[in-house]
């Protein structure tokens, strides 16, 4: 193989790997520093799912296949509908759970499901 094409997948390969491990990183700080729920679960879901989806894709450009390549593209796509949905499904159910805010949040956007009344 031409020996700048070489050059340049292995600092695209490079490039991917460093933002990915970087956006995984401050997931996993974002997890362990944020004060309540609700907010591990926004840096879990955004800058994980980022963070993972671009080493994914740092595994499939690095693989020079071009079927590895259209899996990890479909993996990276699936992974990005996927997981922020989820994420906030679950934060919806652990509110209606009665999960509280920290103090430091400011509004609370979504009402409590009213309990129904007994005759």
């Amino acid at each position: 193989m031409n020996p700048v094409l070489n050059m340049a997948i292995a600092v695209l390969v490079a490039a991917l790997l460093i933002v990915g491990a970087v956006f995984s990183l401050l997931a996993a700080i974002g997890i362990l520093r944020f004060p309540d729920l609700y907010t591990r679960m926004h840096a879990a879901s955004k800058a994980g799912t980022i963070g993972s989806g671009l080493l994914l894709l740092a595994a499939g450009v690095h693989s020079l296949d071009a079927a590895i390549l259209i899996r990890a593209l479909a993996g990276f796509f699936f992974f990005v509908l996927t997981a922020p949905i989820s994420a906030h499904l679950l934060a919806k159910a652990a509110h209606q759970a009665g999960h509280k805010l920290t103090k430091l949040s400011v509004v609370d956007q979504l009402p409590q499901k009213e309990e129904p009344r007994r005759r």
